[in-house]
């Protein structure tokens, strides 16, 4: 119960939390891209189970491959 609680905890309010507490002026904005960013997590609504609490993303989920993380780091410069 903790685990799972702190799994959407990080998803859903932290980025809120450093959307507040170090850009007050622009916070809405920068919510939305930092919650944005997890568009990635997409891929688990293909999975099944959606989440299971021990699995591991990396080379299971389609956009959690190394070919994906490669193109990630691409897609920065």
């Amino acid at each position: 119960m903790l685990q799972t609680f702190l799994h959407y905890f990080l998803h859903l309010v932290f980025p809120l939390v450093i959307a507040i507490v170090f850009f007050r002026k622009d916070w809405k904005k920068v919510y939305l891209i930092l919650f944005a960013t997890m568009l990635v997590d997409l891929d688990h609504l293909a999975a099944d189970p959606i989440f299971q609490a021990n699995r591991c993303s990396i080379n299971f989920h389609p956009l959690h491959t190394t070919y994906a993380m490669v193109g990630y780091v691409a897609l920065l410069f």
